[in-house]
């Protein structure tokens, strides 16, 4: 074997080599792409979607589809070659992946975010729905969180409704932080807290913060909470989390419990989080639940406004609809049924 031979043999081992561990190493991105749709008129295993009891409901027919995004796992890593066939693939993005998941956080603490902020969405968006339909909801300062090891741990828990601090009536989040903020260090608090419909008083005695030693604390987390008459339940699968689908859900909800059948034989598809109020949030990987929808056979698509700039010249079959608040939604759809009325419908 000449000198040359030699060089340009191992020279080729070496290629190979290198690129072996090029298309092997893990590179910090994830990749976004059209995920599964989930029809919420459509049935699971023989029971409702969303099933909805204690208040009258009616038929609905059609399709309403929570849009979903597929995204590389928790717990899985992304190649440098499968970043960028993605990168370059349509209907699919390349994010750096502590844009998606928190840096230093676990695969089960990622999932549990995720459940925690499905859960919320769901309580909103009923909230929303029974709102629109002009039924009673009523807000409170709910726990959402309990630290491990806080002086709440075992005492309050997710869920709760308080009621009272300190026998005082509180109806926000401030004025629940502000009643435990009165005290010292070292207090005892009493907390009058909401739970499955039972009134509960926990005697809790406040720690100093982490950042103020000063600040007393309980070692919960608060959100705004919604109480109402019905009982609704979802039936999605856990593999779906995260905020984006409450649009869909409280468009079900109030559809479900109106005689005026909102979706009336459509395939209609869409996308953003919502507030008890019923306001429409932003969303991320927008373009790819579109082609999810499309893929579908949905005609209509919900675009929260926020979003609008994203979908801008996008080429698609699917009337985007550009929307704001549930009101918003609801006249929409009304108004694409009437012909005098569709053209004037808001798109992006």
């Amino acid at each position: 074997m000449t000198k040359q031979t030699w060089t340009a043999a191992v020279s080729a081992l070496l290629f190979v080599a290198l690129a072996a561990v090029v298309s092997l190493v893990p590179v910090p991105f994830v990749s976004w792409s059209a995920g599964a749709t989930v029809n919420l008129f459509e049935p699971d295993d023989g029971q409702p979607r969303v099933d909805i009891q204690g208040i009258t409901t009616y038929p609905t027919t059609g399709q309403l589809r929570l849009t979903t995004v597929s995204v590389t796992r928790a717990d899985s890593k992304l190649t440098l070659p499968e970043a960028l066939l993605s990168y370059w693939l349509s209907a699919r993005e390349v994010l750096p992946r502590d844009a998606v998941y928190p840096a230093g956080a676990s695969v089960d603490d990622i999932r549990a975010r995720e459940a925690q902020m499905m859960d919320t969405s769901q309580s909103a968006a009923v909230a929303a729905g029974l709102r629109a339909a002009g039924k009673k909801v009523v807000e409170y300062p709910m726990v959402v969180g309990v630290s491990n090891g806080s002086p709440a741990d075992g005492k309050l828990k997710p869920g709760d409704f308080i009621l009272r601090v300190d026998n005082k009536a509180v109806s926000t989040t401030e004025a629940v932080r502000a009643a435990i903020n009165a005290h010292q260090v070292g207090d005892a608090i009493m907390f009058t807290v909401l739970r499955e419909r039972q009134q509960h008083n926990e005697t809790i005695t406040s720690v100093a913060s982490n950042a103020d030693p000063t600040t007393p604390v309980v070692g919960i987390n608060l959100t705004v909470g919604y109480s109402y008459a019905p009982n609704v339940t979802f039936r999605i699968s856990g593999d779906i989390g995260g905020p984006s689908a409450g649009l869909v859900f409280a468009l079900a909800v109030y559809d479900a419990i109106t005689p005026d059948n909102l979706i009336d034989g459509r395939s209609v598809a869409g996308t953003g989080t919502i507030t008890g109020d019923g306001t429409v949030g932003g969303i991320g990987g927008i373009q790819e639940k579109v082609a999810g929808a499309e893929a579908a056979g949905s005609t209509i698509f919900l675009v929260p406004a926020v979003n609008c700039a994203d979908v801008r010249g996008l080429a698609t079959a699917v009337r985007l609809v550009r929307v704001a608040t549930l009101a918003e939604a609801i006249e929409a759809l009304n108004a694409l049924e009437d012909p005098a009325r569709a053209d004037a419908v808001q798109g992006c």
